[in-house]
């Protein structure tokens, strides 16, 4: 069996019976839905998803970053209070 990264698991035909109610029951926690004993899929809240998506575009924005701070030198001076 794969890792399971929750504590909350349901097969993916009990899911199918009632999701309302597994997510109902889950609250704020995310459930990993299984199919054959494997993970299908996560169900998580629109505020965990947004998070996550939000965390994954500070991820790919780090390579930029990590150039643009070593290109220091070609930095120029503002005044915050002129813009």
């Amino acid at each position: 069996m794969e890792t399971l990264l929750t504590h909350l698991t349901i097969s993916m035909s009990d899911f199918k019976k009632n999701p309302t109610k597994v997510l109902r029951e889950a609250g704020r926690n995310p459930v990993a839905v299984l199919n054959h004993n494997k993970p299908a899929f996560y169900m998580v809240e629109p505020t965990f998803f947004e998070a996550i998506l939000e965390l994954s575009g500070d991820v790919a924005m780090m390579p930029l970053l990590k150039e643009r701070l070593a290109q220091r030198d070609r930095a120029i001076e503002v005044d915050i209070d002129a813009i």
